[in-house]
């Protein structure tokens, strides 16, 4: 397999790794959770259904895409990306409580 193995790297460069995973899953799970908000309401607001199903697959891809990226780097890696994933969605959910009537 042509992927770095995360057991392989420095202990200098595992350690740079682990902040550039936390923020990628940030970034990933913004934008999933944003996407999933703006797909519930195109559902509510009678929007074409095959746009947002497509919308929908989209999504699942990605987060699926990234995540088996960061499985193949190892546990800890997955791990720190998973928490950003979480912690971007506690962000995104206050969000959503604040501007939702």
């Amino acid at each position: 397999m042509s992927f770095l193995s995360f057991d392989t790297l420095p202990v200098w460069a595992m350690l740079l790794s682990l902040p550039a995973h936390l923020a990628a899953g940030i970034a990933l799970g913004i934008l999933y959770f944003r996407g999933l908000w703006w797909t519930a309401r195109r559902f509510i607001g009678g929007e074409r259904a095959t746009m947002t199903i497509a919308l929908m697959i989209g999504r699942f891809v990605l987060l699926g895409g990234l995540l088996t990226l960061a499985s193949l780097e190892g546990a800890l890696p997955l791990l720190v990306m998973t928490l950003g994933l979480l912690v971007a969605r506690s962000a995104v959910v206050r969000r959503v409580r604040e501007v939702a009537p």
